[in-house]
């Protein structure tokens, strides 16, 4: 590893006395630059828990989003905003098992640090609180791991003096003693004469500390290589590793750290004020990401296969489209247009299971078609799973049903994948999108108080009017959406729409726009007497 940047030649190192927010800010782009550069040896040692080969990239992406984050503050900011940023960074880039622990770690740190002056004291309680967190966040503690060489550290800082550099040396000295012990902690690495990986990687985010802090840069951060031929033995366990950002309160989380646990292993769930950071290795990933979404809302939604590729499912041949619908008659339209459809109730998400189903036999390029924003991150999460299995899936902004049929009808499976979905996108994107609905409670609107009874008329999702008959708002908002480039509109019927509500709607378009074409389909939806697009 090279050195510092500044001439390390013939110059006297001066110890900080204060771990001040711009040394916080070396340490963080140095942890980043040299996890970076022994990415691939720490990489080589990981077999625990499953051998995925990918510790030391998950710790180096993790810690360079920390130091990105620090990148994006002034340069005088505060302690506070400091860490609070050094740990959200981390929180939201963290990767892997061990990135998620290590943000957690640093999680700990801040706690105490952001409202501390940053001297021998305050690093030895933050470094205490670190290894007590990240323990915490694992649901089944294993000895010979990242947690066992943050508890060496926590244990060795607790005699130092209350001189900075004291406390780091003392760190970083009993971070590698612990790394090597890790060895004979654990059988599967005995057994392939190894380190733990992410056990090194921490070893050398320590180690980095106590070089900035001592001013003292090595010009090599050791990893130690395996000590016996090293063999990654067959995964045995769960086949899905499973992350997503969570935004959900303490005790949903809660509820969801007990779900999870009983679904699979290699559980941690990270972060607070809101915002989680979640990894679970389990058989059954939909179950993870709906539990998630039982939880509160789970983005950033990550699938990896853990196993071998024996576990993919056979998925159908060729170019597909699934069509997420709402009501019987919307569900035929989308399926005399060639489109594997998932039905839903109004109001409600299909199942993450149902979509998966769906995108296996649709094909092995896939687009699929939400049609709601509430459907989107099941929509997400299945395209995720499919994609470890070897399917190629895009997912289409679609937030309307008119929108998803606008893009299906430009669908043309002759077409380069990619040029279909941008063709599909641009399409959808086109399209304004807007419905009637009778009001069956009192609110405020964006067009003022609504009342049981009345009649609302959105557009793109927005109230842009209220009124008391049904066909004259569908009038009303349908020229409202129209364009001088408007050239068709869409009229999807309701259950109980009534038979005067398209012609009303078709009458009054031919007479003041008779260049626009109008086509109307009976979608048997419950809710909205009707759904209307515009291209």
């Amino acid at each position: 590893m090279p050195s510092d940047p500044a001439d390390a030649g013939e110059r006297v190192h001066e110890a900080l006395q204060i771990l001040d927010p711009q040394a916080v800010r070396r340490w963080s782009r140095l942890c980043a630059d040299v996890l970076g550069r022994a990415r691939a040896e720490i990489d080589a040692l990981n077999v625990f828990p499953v051998p995925d080969g990918d510790t030391g990239t998950n710790l180096h992406l993790t810690m360079l989003s920390a130091a990105e984050a620090l990148d994006g503050l002034p340069e005088d900011a505060d302690a506070e905003s400091t860490w609070r940023t050094l740990a959200q960074g981390a929180l939201l880039g963290a990767r892997g098992n061990s990135g998620v622990i290590v943000s957690q770690a640093l999680r700990g740190m801040a706690e105490v640090l952001k409202h501390a002056k940053g001297g021998g004291r305050d690093l030895r309680e933050g470094l205490t609180r670190a290894a007590e967190m990240a323990r915490e966040a694992v649901a089944r503690p294993v000895e010979g791991t990242v947690l066992t060489v943050l508890s060496a550290v926590a244990g060795a800082v607790e005699d130092a003096s209350d001189e900075l550099a004291e406390v780091a040396r003392k760190a970083a000295v009993a971070a590698r003693a612990a790394l090597g012990r890790t060895t004979g902690q654990l059988d599967v690495l005995a057994r392939n004469g190894v380190v733990d990986a992410g056990a090194a990687g921490l070893t050398v985010i320590v180690e980095s500390l106590a070089a900035v802090i001592t001013d003292s840069y090595a010009d090599r951060y050791d990893v130690p290589a395996p000590t016996a031929r090293f063999e990654p033995e067959a995964a045995r366990g769960p086949g899905y590793e499973v992350m997503y950002l969570l935004e959900a309160g303490e005790e949903a989380v809660a509820g969801l750290r007990g779900e999870l646990d009983g679904l699979g292993d290699s559980l941690v769930v990270v972060g607070g004020d809101g915002l989680w950071n979640v990894h679970v290795h389990v058989d059954d990933a939909g179950a993870a990401i709906e539990a998630g979404m039982r939880a509160g809302r789970p983005y950033r939604i990550k699938v990896v296969y853990l196993e071998a590729p024996a576990r993919t499912h056979r998925a159908g041949d060729g170019r597909g489209v699934v069509a997420v619908a709402a009501g019987d008659g919307i569900a035929r339209l989308f399926e005399e247009a060639g489109a594997v459809v998932v039905r839903r109730r109004p109001g409600s998400s299909p199942s993450l299971a149902a979509v998966l189903t769906a995108v296996r036999e649709a094909g092995t390029e896939v687009v699929v078609l939400p049609n709601d924003t509430g459907v989107n991150a099941v929509a997400v999460a299945a395209a995720e799973i499919a994609r470890e299995e070897g399917v190629v899936v895009s997912v289409l902004p679609t937030k309307a049903t008119v929108q998803g049929l606008a893009a299906l009808a430009v669908h043309d499976p002759l077409r380069r994948f990619d040029d279909d979905v941008v063709a599909m996108t641009d399409t959808a994107g086109h399209t304004r999108h807007g419905h009637v609905w009778v009001a069956d409670r009192e609110a405020m609107t964006s067009a003022g108080m609504c009342r049981p009874g009345d009649v609302l008329g959105v557009i793109d999702g927005d109230v842009a009017l209220i009124g008391t008959a049904v066909e004259d708002i569908a009038v009303e908002i349908t020229s409202r959406m129209l364009s001088v480039s408007s050239e068709l509109v869409t009229l999807i019927m309701g259950a109980g729409a009534g038979v005067r509500l398209a012609p009303a709607v078709r009458d009054h378009l031919g007479a003041v726009r008779p260049d626009i074409e109008v086509v109307a389909y009976e979608g048997g939806q419950g809710g909205y007497p009707l759904l209307i697009g515009v291209e």
